[in-house]
């Protein structure tokens, strides 16, 4: 006997804090499916410059007949110097009020206080929607140098939250909950609004240490501007704990620490870093019930293809997955419906990396499933132990609506197995499926036979 998933009970009978918070919620825009676009983190790290920025952005805008929409610059654009050792030898760059702006040597079409407006317009001239990282807060050099926020007679020190800093990044404050903080913030979303920012990644704020102020704070500031921008807050774990608070003021929220090119890491931090891919099956079921327009528990970047030349951990390197894993990776995020974010240096783009990013089918069911959760494993710990596969189910919406099914095998060996439909929460009666990676139509049959590879999968569309 299998057991049905408490998750996907939720979501098939329509959780009331689930389906509150969505409602609470509407997505900027037509923010309808999961975010799709490329960071520069996982290739670059710190050290993206524009030429470089041009070149993965004019390679993603080839890609956007796919959905690939947001190019984002992850941390480090307001360093004088990325490779520098400590925050002072960074070289911040801020204006007049203390808000960061970007490296003039490294981003010279910012001159002339332009800020990202040129190389925003430009992305927006290619069909694409353009990001950038911040640490949440406010720099600690603004605050000694007690800068005036704009249109305010209050200074940074009034805004600034002296406790509060980050642990892991040494180059902020953090924002006190009053009105100043919140003033600061409304001049900072401002004038990135005013450059064309579409989206906005958060850091240190959903998770050690978690945030609810400055979340709210910078929500805030985001809709007094009056233009659609995606918050995406950063790192994980976020907590199921704060799932209606982080729902009401973002668009999409990690999950997970770091995740990096690797099943499984041997050695991790207590709060999980670096994450390895083994683990997101269990941290994806738990958050499908919270999966909705709007509302997008993330997983973080793909670190697919090749990761270079500065990469935000580790050598430059082609990704540790095997082509199997890499497959697996992309298969759980597109039916979990997790954002999809691609951490490549896409002018290196090989082509089974390019093939994953082109697969229309597997992209649309990422875009268009109206639910999605885990199958049944069965209630016994020890019949587990037998099924070394985890179990997916989605169902696209419109007028012609499908029900996609996937197989995932975490042993380290290839395994094979003969599913009941019921594990799928199917009717116990023959079904054909079509095996969307391989292109193979499947006769109809009364279970499902899959034989995978280590750490491999399955993707399959019922007919």
């Amino acid at each position: 006997m299998f057991r049905a998933s408490l998750f996907a009970a939720c979501l098939v009978l329509g959780a009331p804090a689930a389906r509150m918070a969505l409602a609470q919620n509407p997505a900027p825009g037509p923010l309808m499916g999961p975010p799709m676009g490329w960071n520069s983190w996982d290739s670059y790290g710190l050290t993206i410059d524009e030429a470089d920025y041009r070149a993965n952005t004019t390679v993603l805008a080839g890609l956007r007949q796919f959905g690939w929409t947001y190019s984002v610059i992850d941390e480090g654009w307001y360093m004088t110097d990325p490779f520098a050792a400590t925050v002072p030898a960074h070289k911040y760059v801020w204006d007049a009020n203390g808000i960061l702006i970007p490296a003039l040597n490294r981003f010279p079409s910012a001159a002339n206080n332009q800020g990202f407006k040129p190389l925003a317009d430009w992305v927006h001239a290619q069909g694409l929607k353009f990001g950038i990282h911040i640490i949440r807060g406010i720099p600690r050099q603004v605050v000694d140098l007690n800068l005036p926020i704009a249109n305010t007679q209050f200074h940074a020190k009034d805004a600034a939250d002296l406790a509060a800093t980050c642990p892991w990044d040494e180059g902020n404050y953090g924002i006190a909950d009053n009105p100043a903080g919140q003033a600061y913030y409304d001049s900072m979303l401002k004038l990135y609004a005013a450059w064309g920012l579409d989206f906005i990644k958060v850091d240190c704020i959903s998770d050690h240490p978690y945030r609810p102020t400055e979340i709210r704070q910078i929500a805030d500031a985001i809709r007094k501007t009056g233009r659609p921008i995606v918050l995406s807050l950063s790192p994980g774990p976020t907590q199921l704990a704060h799932v209606a608070e982080i729902q009401k003021y973002a668009q999409m929220w990690r999950i997970t620490n770091d995740h990096w090119d690797s099943w499984q890491f041997p050695h991790q931090t207590p709060d999980g870093f670096p994450f390895g891919l083994q683990g997101d099956f269990d941290m994806l079921a738990k958050w499908s019930a919270y999966t909705g327009p709007g509302s997008w528990p993330d997983a973080d970047m793909l670190p697919e293809g090749w990761l270079g030349p500065h990469p935000g951990l580790g050598p430059p390197r082609t990704s540790r997955y095997t082509p199997d894993e890499q497959r697996t990776e992309f298969t759980l995020w597109a039916i979990s419906r997790s954002p999809l974010i691609m951490g490549a240096n896409l002018t290196r783009l090989d082509p089974f990396t390019r093939s994953l990013m082109s697969n229309e089918e597997v992209l649309r069911l990422n875009q268009t499933a109206v639910e999605s959760h885990p199958g049944e494993l069965p209630a016994d710990p020890a019949a587990r132990q037998s099924y070394p596969q985890r179990y997916w189910v989605a169902r696209t919406g419109g007028a012609h609506p499908h029900t996609y099914i996937a197989v995932f095998n975490l042993a380290d060996a290839p395994s094979k197995a003969n599913l009941p439909w019921m594990v799928f929460h199917l009717a116990n009666a023959p079904h054909a499926v079509y095996n969307v990676w391989d292109q193979q139509h499947i006769p109809a049959a009364r279970s499902l036979q899959v034989q995978l590879p280590a750490h491999g999968c399955a993707l399959f569309r019922i007919e």
